[in-house]
């Protein structure tokens, strides 16, 4: 293991990476202050979880030790781009941008922005059923040679330090964002079983890496001049698999309680609307019911 002088002090600026801090840095920025001007007073602590929980620690992943020694070491690489996709993603999400976007856009620019959330494609990403997809997929290249291309080429690990957390943002944001995202409490308990199931496919490609007893993306040796801490390159790809494995599975611990917190309010939700319903709503809603049943 590296020492903590260089895991501490390590730094080397990624421009694609500092670039979208900067933009996401200042639309939240604007979003603060056009809604405030259109009298809502956003919540400190929502703006404060946006920039250190979320915008603070994606600089440090990809400018730091993991993004400087992620050219190279397996582990490094897979610790930034784990915690890009899964955790990131959900303590930015925190801040709610949706919601403040909401509160700072002229009604016309809000429907617009509603009519985007509730496209078809959207609420396909928008569930639970499709991130561990898209996460089984991404990670599952890197048991192929892809991870040596992702590490190595600088333009495909730009791209990827923007699109990993984009992505990963646009699957939390139902989780962590109630509005625009309405589904029955129904629906939501199916995707809480879902949830369940998935935790053995999250752990798929870390055990595979852990357990594989050769170099799966091609580059067996080390370059000349590297440090003394480096380990061999089979045992890189372990403690990637060790990494990948455990943050794919913690991170599941959150997201079962996030699909709690919404199932109760969808719940609620459904429950106040019933309770709003008229004698003479209710006998017809009853009856529709039976019909549909009888059919």
């Amino acid at each position: 293991m590296p020492p903590f002088s260089v895991l501490l002090g390590t730094f080397r600026p990624d421009p694609a990476a500092l670039a979208l801090t900067v933009a996401a840095a200042l639309l939240y920025a604007v979003g603060l202050v056009a809604s405030r001007r259109r009298g809502t007073r956003w919540p400190v602590w929502r703006a404060l979880c946006f920039y250190l929980l979320g915008l603070a620690p994606y600089v440090a992943l990809t400018c730091g030790f993991t993004g400087a020694f992620g050219d190279q070491l397996r582990w490094a690489f897979t610790l930034k781009t784990a915690l890009l996709f899964f955790v990131v993603p959900l303590l930015a999400g925190l801040g709610r941008p949706l919601g403040l976007a909401r509160a700072a856009l002229a009604d016309h620019h809000r429907l617009r922005l509603d009519r985007v959330m509730e496209s078809r494609a959207v609420r396909i990403l928008g569930n639970a059923f499709v991130a561990p997809i898209l996460g089984l997929v991404f990670f599952g290249t890197f048991l192929t040679p892809l991870l040596a291309v992702y590490r190595a080429n600088p333009v495909v690990s730009g791209i990827l330090s923007i699109a990993v957390p984009l992505v990963g943002l646009l699957l939390a944001l139902p989780m962590v964002e109630a509005e625009g995202f309405q589904r029955t409490s129904s629906f939501i308990l199916l995707e809480f079983v879902y949830v369940f199931i998935e935790l053995l496919a999250d752990a798929v490609p870390g055990i595979a890496l852990r357990l594989n007893g050769t170099v799966l993306d091609g580059s067996t040796s080390w370059p000349s001049g590297v440090p003394a801490w480096f380990p061999s390159p089979l045992r890189d790809q372990q403690l990637a698999g060790d990494i990948l494995w455990f943050i794919a599975e913690i991170v599941d611990l959150p997201l079962i309680i996030l699909m709690f917190v919404r199932f109760s309010r969808s719940d609620r939700h459904e429950a106040r609307g019933f309770d709003e319903l008229s004698d003479e709503e209710m006998d017809a809603l009853t009856r529709a019911h039976l019909r549909q049943r009888g059919e």
